[in-house]
Protein backbone atom coordinates (compact mmCIF):
# COMPACT_ATOMS: atom_id res chain seq x y z
CA UNK A 1 0.00 0.00 0.00
CA UNK A 2 1.03 3.60 -0.35
CA UNK A 3 2.04 5.85 2.54
CA UNK A 4 -1.20 7.80 2.00
CA UNK A 5 -3.30 4.64 2.33
CA UNK A 6 -1.40 3.62 5.47
CA UNK A 7 -1.95 7.08 6.96
CA UNK A 8 -5.71 6.85 6.33
CA UNK A 9 -5.86 3.49 8.13
CA UNK A 10 -3.83 4.83 11.06
CA UNK A 11 -6.03 7.90 11.39
CA UNK A 12 -9.19 5.78 11.47
CA UNK A 13 -7.90 2.90 13.61
CA UNK A 14 -8.66 4.42 17.04
CA UNK A 15 -11.57 6.81 16.47
CA UNK A 16 -12.42 7.53 20.14
CA UNK A 17 -10.74 7.99 23.50
CA UNK A 18 -10.26 5.15 25.97
CA UNK A 19 -8.39 1.88 25.86
CA UNK A 20 -8.63 -0.66 23.03
CA UNK A 21 -12.02 -2.38 23.24
CA UNK A 22 -10.81 -5.98 23.64
CA UNK A 23 -9.82 -8.03 26.67
CA UNK A 24 -6.26 -6.77 26.43
CA UNK A 25 -4.01 -5.98 29.38
CA UNK A 26 -5.44 -2.58 30.38
CA UNK A 27 -9.04 -3.78 30.32
CA UNK A 28 -8.08 -7.09 31.93
CA UNK A 29 -6.55 -5.38 34.95
CA UNK A 30 -9.36 -2.83 35.14
CA UNK A 31 -11.88 -5.70 35.30
CA UNK A 32 -9.78 -7.56 37.86
CA UNK A 33 -9.45 -4.43 40.00
CA UNK A 34 -13.22 -4.58 40.24
CA UNK A 35 -13.22 -8.35 40.81
CA UNK A 36 -10.69 -8.17 43.66
CA UNK A 37 -12.93 -5.58 45.33
CA UNK A 38 -10.86 -2.43 44.76
CA UNK A 39 -13.05 -0.87 42.04
CA UNK A 40 -16.71 0.17 42.15
CA UNK A 41 -19.19 -1.88 40.08
CA UNK A 42 -18.87 -0.82 36.44
CA UNK A 43 -15.25 0.25 36.84
CA UNK A 44 -13.96 -2.49 34.55
CA UNK A 45 -16.28 -2.06 31.58
CA UNK A 46 -18.02 1.33 31.29
CA UNK A 47 -16.81 2.91 28.00
CA UNK A 48 -14.76 6.09 28.29
CA UNK A 49 -17.23 8.12 26.21
CA UNK A 50 -20.27 7.42 28.41
CA UNK A 51 -21.57 9.87 31.00
CA UNK A 52 -21.72 6.88 33.36
CA UNK A 53 -17.90 6.89 33.43
CA UNK A 54 -17.85 10.51 34.61
CA UNK A 55 -20.49 9.76 37.24
CA UNK A 56 -18.50 6.74 38.41
CA UNK A 57 -15.41 8.90 38.83
CA UNK A 58 -17.35 11.28 41.09
CA UNK A 59 -18.84 8.37 43.03
CA UNK A 60 -15.35 6.92 43.49
CA UNK A 61 -14.10 10.17 45.02
CA UNK A 62 -17.05 10.29 47.40
CA UNK A 63 -16.60 6.62 48.32
CA UNK A 64 -12.93 7.14 49.19
CA UNK A 65 -14.04 9.55 51.93
CA UNK A 66 -16.59 7.02 53.24
CA UNK A 67 -13.89 4.33 53.35
CA UNK A 68 -11.66 6.72 55.27
CA UNK A 69 -14.45 7.50 57.75
CA UNK A 70 -15.11 3.80 58.30
CA UNK A 71 -11.39 2.90 58.47
CA UNK A 72 -11.71 0.37 55.63
CA UNK A 73 -8.25 -0.15 54.17
CA UNK A 74 -6.89 -1.94 51.10
CA UNK A 75 -5.53 -4.69 53.35
CA UNK A 76 -9.09 -5.37 54.56
CA UNK A 77 -10.19 -5.91 50.97
CA UNK A 78 -7.21 -7.52 49.21
CA UNK A 79 -7.28 -10.82 51.07
CA UNK A 80 -6.24 -14.28 49.97
CA UNK A 81 -9.82 -15.12 48.99
CA UNK A 82 -10.29 -11.83 47.14
CA UNK A 83 -7.33 -12.65 44.89
CA UNK A 84 -8.78 -16.11 44.27
CA UNK A 85 -12.02 -14.40 43.21
CA UNK A 86 -10.02 -12.20 40.83
CA UNK A 87 -8.32 -15.26 39.35
CA UNK A 88 -11.69 -16.96 38.83
CA UNK A 89 -12.98 -13.88 36.97
CA UNK A 90 -9.69 -13.79 35.03
CA UNK A 91 -10.36 -17.33 33.80
CA UNK A 92 -14.03 -16.67 33.00
CA UNK A 93 -13.21 -13.56 30.96
CA UNK A 94 -10.14 -14.94 29.16
CA UNK A 95 -7.92 -12.07 30.29
CA UNK A 96 -4.42 -11.10 29.16
CA UNK A 97 -1.42 -13.26 30.04
CA UNK A 98 0.01 -10.17 31.73
CA UNK A 99 -2.42 -10.66 34.61
CA UNK A 100 -0.11 -13.51 35.66
CA UNK A 101 2.51 -10.82 36.33
CA UNK A 102 0.30 -8.12 37.80
CA UNK A 103 -1.91 -10.13 40.18
CA UNK A 104 1.01 -11.89 41.94
CA UNK A 105 2.83 -8.54 42.19
CA UNK A 106 -0.25 -6.88 43.72
CA UNK A 107 -0.75 -9.85 46.04
CA UNK A 108 2.84 -9.63 47.25
CA UNK A 109 2.25 -6.03 48.36
CA UNK A 110 -0.78 -7.29 50.33
CA UNK A 111 1.24 -10.14 51.90
CA UNK A 112 -0.72 -12.71 49.91
CA UNK A 113 1.01 -15.46 47.93
CA UNK A 114 -0.17 -16.48 44.47
CA UNK A 115 1.83 -19.31 42.96
CA UNK A 116 1.44 -20.58 39.42
CA UNK A 117 0.06 -23.95 40.55
CA UNK A 118 -2.86 -22.07 42.10
CA UNK A 119 -3.57 -20.40 38.76
CA UNK A 120 -3.81 -23.81 37.05
CA UNK A 121 -5.99 -25.10 39.88
CA UNK A 122 -8.47 -22.22 39.51
CA UNK A 123 -8.32 -22.39 35.71
CA UNK A 124 -9.22 -26.09 35.78
CA UNK A 125 -12.25 -25.42 37.98
CA UNK A 126 -13.49 -22.24 36.26
CA UNK A 127 -15.19 -22.33 32.85
CA UNK A 128 -14.46 -19.73 30.18
CA UNK A 129 -17.72 -17.75 29.86
CA UNK A 130 -16.90 -14.75 27.63
CA UNK A 131 -15.37 -14.85 24.15
CA UNK A 132 -13.92 -11.37 23.92
CA UNK A 133 -11.52 -9.83 21.41
CA UNK A 134 -8.82 -10.86 20.49
CA UNK A 135 -10.05 -14.44 20.98
CA UNK A 136 -13.70 -13.78 20.07
CA UNK A 137 -16.15 -11.42 18.40
CA UNK A 138 -17.44 -9.53 21.46
CA UNK A 139 -15.90 -6.37 22.90
CA UNK A 140 -15.87 -4.52 26.21
CA UNK A 141 -18.96 -2.49 25.37
CA UNK A 142 -20.82 -5.78 24.80
CA UNK A 143 -19.67 -7.07 28.19
CA UNK A 144 -20.74 -3.79 29.79
CA UNK A 145 -24.17 -3.99 28.12
CA UNK A 146 -24.58 -7.56 29.37
CA UNK A 147 -23.99 -6.54 32.97
CA UNK A 148 -20.22 -6.25 33.23
CA UNK A 149 -17.92 -7.86 35.75
CA UNK A 150 -20.61 -8.18 38.41
CA UNK A 151 -22.78 -10.22 36.02
CA UNK A 152 -19.84 -12.55 35.42
CA UNK A 153 -19.35 -12.85 39.18
CA UNK A 154 -23.06 -13.60 39.57
CA UNK A 155 -22.74 -16.52 37.14
CA UNK A 156 -19.67 -17.81 38.97
CA UNK A 157 -21.25 -17.40 42.41
CA UNK A 158 -24.23 -19.50 41.30
CA UNK A 159 -21.81 -22.38 40.69
CA UNK A 160 -19.96 -21.79 43.96
CA UNK A 161 -16.82 -20.65 42.15
CA UNK A 162 -16.22 -17.42 44.08
CA UNK A 163 -16.31 -16.49 47.76
CA UNK A 164 -19.12 -13.99 48.33
CA UNK A 165 -18.34 -12.79 51.86
CA UNK A 166 -15.29 -10.76 50.75
CA UNK A 167 -15.41 -7.04 51.59
CA UNK A 168 -15.24 -4.54 48.68
CA UNK A 169 -14.78 -0.78 48.28
CA UNK A 170 -18.55 -0.35 48.19
CA UNK A 171 -18.40 -1.05 51.93
CA UNK A 172 -20.48 -4.15 51.27
CA UNK A 173 -19.57 -7.76 50.61
CA UNK A 174 -19.52 -9.36 47.18
CA UNK A 175 -22.79 -11.10 48.04
CA UNK A 176 -24.48 -7.79 48.88
CA UNK A 177 -23.16 -6.22 45.68
CA UNK A 178 -24.65 -9.05 43.60
CA UNK A 179 -28.18 -9.07 45.05
CA UNK A 180 -29.79 -7.06 42.22
CA UNK A 181 -27.35 -8.08 39.48
CA UNK A 182 -28.41 -10.28 36.56
CA UNK A 183 -26.98 -11.40 33.27
CA UNK A 184 -28.63 -9.29 30.57
CA UNK A 185 -27.25 -11.19 27.57
CA UNK A 186 -26.30 -14.85 27.82
CA UNK A 187 -24.76 -14.77 24.37
CA UNK A 188 -22.07 -12.44 25.74
CA UNK A 189 -21.82 -13.91 29.25
CA UNK A 190 -22.59 -17.60 28.98
CA UNK A 191 -23.80 -19.62 31.93
CA UNK A 192 -21.48 -22.05 33.69
CA UNK A 193 -23.60 -24.84 32.17
CA UNK A 194 -22.87 -23.63 28.63
CA UNK A 195 -19.31 -22.21 28.57
CA UNK A 196 -17.08 -21.57 25.59
CA UNK A 197 -14.51 -23.84 27.24
CA UNK A 198 -14.75 -25.96 30.37
CA UNK A 199 -11.39 -24.62 31.57
CA UNK A 200 -10.38 -21.02 32.13
CA UNK A 201 -8.70 -18.70 29.67
CA UNK A 202 -5.13 -19.07 30.95
CA UNK A 203 -2.86 -22.07 31.48
CA UNK A 204 0.56 -22.44 33.08
CA UNK A 205 2.87 -24.93 31.38
CA UNK A 206 5.73 -26.69 33.17
CA UNK A 207 8.54 -28.93 31.97
CA UNK A 208 12.29 -29.14 31.51
CA UNK A 209 12.15 -26.00 29.36
CA UNK A 210 10.13 -24.06 31.95
CA UNK A 211 10.80 -25.49 35.44
CA UNK A 212 9.10 -22.49 37.07
CA UNK A 213 6.39 -22.24 34.41
CA UNK A 214 5.32 -20.35 31.31
CA UNK A 215 1.90 -18.82 30.56
CA UNK A 216 -0.38 -19.11 27.53
CA UNK A 217 -3.82 -17.68 26.77
CA UNK A 218 -5.29 -21.07 25.93
CA UNK A 219 -8.69 -19.62 25.07
CA UNK A 220 -7.05 -17.83 22.11
CA UNK A 221 -5.24 -20.92 20.77
CA UNK A 222 -6.78 -22.76 17.84
CA UNK A 223 -7.53 -26.43 18.45
CA UNK A 224 -4.90 -27.59 15.98
CA UNK A 225 -2.17 -25.78 17.94
CA UNK A 226 -3.10 -27.01 21.42
CA UNK A 227 -0.56 -29.77 20.84
CA UNK A 228 2.44 -29.02 18.67
CA UNK A 229 5.96 -30.28 18.16
CA UNK A 230 8.57 -28.74 15.92
CA UNK A 231 12.16 -27.57 15.48
CA UNK A 232 13.40 -24.61 17.48
CA UNK A 233 14.27 -21.40 15.65
CA UNK A 234 16.36 -19.53 18.19
CA UNK A 235 16.77 -15.73 18.51
CA UNK A 236 18.44 -13.69 21.23
CA UNK A 237 16.27 -10.61 20.74
CA UNK A 238 12.81 -9.57 19.59
CA UNK A 239 14.31 -7.62 16.69
CA UNK A 240 16.17 -10.62 15.28
CA UNK A 241 13.05 -12.78 15.47
CA UNK A 242 10.90 -10.13 13.81
CA UNK A 243 13.41 -9.74 10.97
CA UNK A 244 13.36 -13.51 10.36
CA UNK A 245 9.56 -13.67 10.38
CA UNK A 246 9.15 -10.69 8.05
CA UNK A 247 11.91 -12.06 5.80
CA UNK A 248 10.03 -15.31 5.24
CA UNK A 249 12.60 -17.47 7.05
CA UNK A 250 10.06 -19.09 9.41
CA UNK A 251 8.35 -22.19 8.06
CA UNK A 252 5.18 -24.01 9.04
CA UNK A 253 5.80 -26.26 12.03
CA UNK A 254 8.62 -24.14 13.50
CA UNK A 255 8.82 -23.19 17.19
CA UNK A 256 10.22 -19.68 17.49
CA UNK A 257 12.28 -19.11 20.65
CA UNK A 258 12.99 -15.53 21.73
CA UNK A 259 15.23 -15.27 24.80
CA UNK A 260 17.12 -12.68 26.84
CA UNK A 261 13.94 -10.56 26.88
CA UNK A 262 12.86 -11.43 30.44
CA UNK A 263 12.69 -9.14 33.50
CA UNK A 264 16.47 -9.19 33.92
CA UNK A 265 17.59 -9.85 30.36
CA UNK A 266 15.30 -7.34 28.59
CA UNK A 267 15.59 -5.69 30.95
CA UNK A 268 11.95 -5.17 31.79
CA UNK A 269 10.00 -7.63 29.61
CA UNK A 270 9.00 -5.67 26.52
CA UNK A 271 5.68 -6.84 25.13
CA UNK A 272 6.17 -8.70 21.90
CA UNK A 273 3.29 -7.47 19.80
CA UNK A 274 5.43 -7.07 16.68
CA UNK A 275 6.52 -10.70 16.17
CA UNK A 276 3.16 -12.14 17.24
CA UNK A 277 1.32 -9.76 14.91
CA UNK A 278 3.69 -10.63 12.09
CA UNK A 279 3.04 -14.35 12.63
CA UNK A 280 -0.72 -13.78 12.50
CA UNK A 281 -0.49 -11.38 9.56
CA UNK A 282 1.52 -13.91 7.53
CA UNK A 283 -1.10 -16.63 8.26
CA UNK A 284 1.35 -18.67 10.32
CA UNK A 285 -0.54 -18.57 13.64
CA UNK A 286 -2.19 -21.93 12.86
CA UNK A 287 1.20 -23.54 12.16
CA UNK A 288 3.88 -21.81 14.28
CA UNK A 289 4.39 -21.53 18.05
CA UNK A 290 6.35 -18.81 19.83
CA UNK A 291 8.14 -19.23 23.17
CA UNK A 292 9.83 -16.44 25.10
CA UNK A 293 11.07 -15.45 28.52
CA UNK A 294 9.58 -12.04 27.71
CA UNK A 295 5.90 -11.18 27.67
CA UNK A 296 3.14 -10.50 25.17
CA UNK A 297 0.58 -7.84 24.42
CA UNK A 298 -2.88 -8.72 25.67
CA UNK A 299 -3.87 -8.60 21.99
CA UNK A 300 -1.79 -11.69 21.22
CA UNK A 301 -3.50 -14.86 20.05
CA UNK A 302 -2.23 -18.27 19.00
CA UNK A 303 0.28 -20.63 20.61
CA UNK A 304 2.33 -17.84 22.16
CA UNK A 305 3.86 -18.97 25.46
CA UNK A 306 5.54 -16.29 27.54
CA UNK A 307 7.15 -15.60 30.92
CA UNK A 308 9.21 -18.79 30.59
CA UNK A 309 11.00 -19.09 33.91
CA UNK A 310 13.75 -19.10 34.93
CA UNK A 311 14.62 -16.67 32.16
CA UNK A 312 17.73 -17.09 30.01
CA UNK A 313 19.64 -14.40 31.91
CA UNK A 314 19.07 -16.36 35.15
CA UNK A 315 20.40 -19.61 33.67
CA UNK A 316 17.02 -20.96 32.68
CA UNK A 317 17.02 -23.91 30.25
CA UNK A 318 15.74 -21.61 27.49
CA UNK A 319 19.32 -20.23 27.44
CA UNK A 320 20.80 -23.45 26.04
CA UNK A 321 18.19 -24.27 23.37
CA UNK A 322 19.92 -24.72 20.00
CA UNK A 323 18.66 -24.28 16.46
CA UNK A 324 16.78 -27.39 15.37
CA UNK A 325 16.13 -28.85 18.83
CA UNK A 326 12.71 -30.49 19.01
CA UNK A 327 10.25 -28.77 21.34
CA UNK A 328 6.92 -30.34 22.32
CA UNK A 329 3.99 -28.23 23.52
CA UNK A 330 0.96 -29.88 25.11
CA UNK A 331 -1.40 -27.21 26.45
CA UNK A 332 -4.14 -29.62 27.68
CA UNK A 333 -1.48 -31.55 29.64
CA UNK A 334 0.16 -28.26 30.78
CA UNK A 335 3.62 -29.37 29.59
CA UNK A 336 6.48 -27.74 27.69
CA UNK A 337 9.33 -30.08 26.83
CA UNK A 338 12.76 -29.62 25.28
CA UNK A 339 13.39 -33.03 23.71
CA UNK A 340 17.07 -33.11 24.56
CA UNK A 341 18.61 -35.63 27.02
CA UNK A 342 19.35 -34.33 30.51
CA UNK A 343 23.03 -35.20 30.05
CA UNK A 344 23.19 -33.01 26.93
CA UNK A 345 21.49 -30.14 28.74
CA UNK A 346 24.09 -30.41 31.53
CA UNK A 347 26.94 -30.38 29.00
CA UNK A 348 25.55 -27.29 27.30
CA UNK A 349 25.32 -25.46 30.60
CA UNK A 350 29.00 -26.19 31.28
CA UNK A 351 29.83 -24.16 28.17
CA UNK A 352 27.24 -21.42 28.79
CA UNK A 353 27.89 -18.02 30.28
CA UNK A 354 25.47 -15.09 30.44
CA UNK A 355 25.87 -12.31 27.89
CA UNK A 356 26.83 -8.82 28.94
CA UNK A 357 23.85 -6.84 30.31
CA UNK A 358 22.23 -4.62 27.69
CA UNK A 359 22.22 -1.68 30.10
CA UNK A 360 25.08 -1.32 32.58
CA UNK A 361 24.37 1.93 34.45
CA UNK A 362 21.57 3.94 36.00
CA UNK A 363 18.22 2.88 37.40
CA UNK A 364 17.48 0.29 34.71
CA UNK A 365 20.73 -1.53 35.53
CA UNK A 366 19.81 -1.46 39.22
CA UNK A 367 16.35 -2.83 38.33
CA UNK A 368 17.89 -5.66 36.29
CA UNK A 369 20.11 -6.67 39.21
CA UNK A 370 17.26 -6.78 41.74
CA UNK A 371 14.18 -7.91 39.80
CA UNK A 372 12.65 -11.32 40.56
CA UNK A 373 11.63 -14.05 38.16
CA UNK A 374 8.45 -13.56 36.14
CA UNK A 375 7.05 -16.55 38.03
CA UNK A 376 7.02 -14.30 41.12
CA UNK A 377 5.48 -11.32 39.33
CA UNK A 378 8.77 -9.69 38.22
CA UNK A 379 8.89 -7.61 41.39
CA UNK A 380 11.88 -5.67 42.65
CA UNK A 381 13.30 -7.33 45.73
Amino acid sequence: MTEKQLSRIEDAACPTCGSCAGMFTANSMNCLTEAVGMGLPGNGTIPAVMSARIRLAKEAGMQILRLLENNIRPSDIMTDQAFKNALAVDMALGCSTNTVLHLPAMAREANVTIDLDLINEISKATPHLCSLSPAGQHHLEDLNRAGGVTAVMKELSGAGLIETDCLTVTGNTVEENLITVRNLDDTVIRSTDNPYHHEGGLAILFGNLAPEGGVVKQSAVLDEMLRHEGPARVFDSEEDATQAIMGGHIKKGDVIVIRYEGPRGGPGMREMLTPTSAIAGMKLDTHVALLTDGRFSGGTRGAAIGHISPEAMQKGPIAIVEEGDRIAIDIPAKTLTLKVPDSEIEQRFLKWSPPEPKITHGYIARYARSVSSASEGAVVK
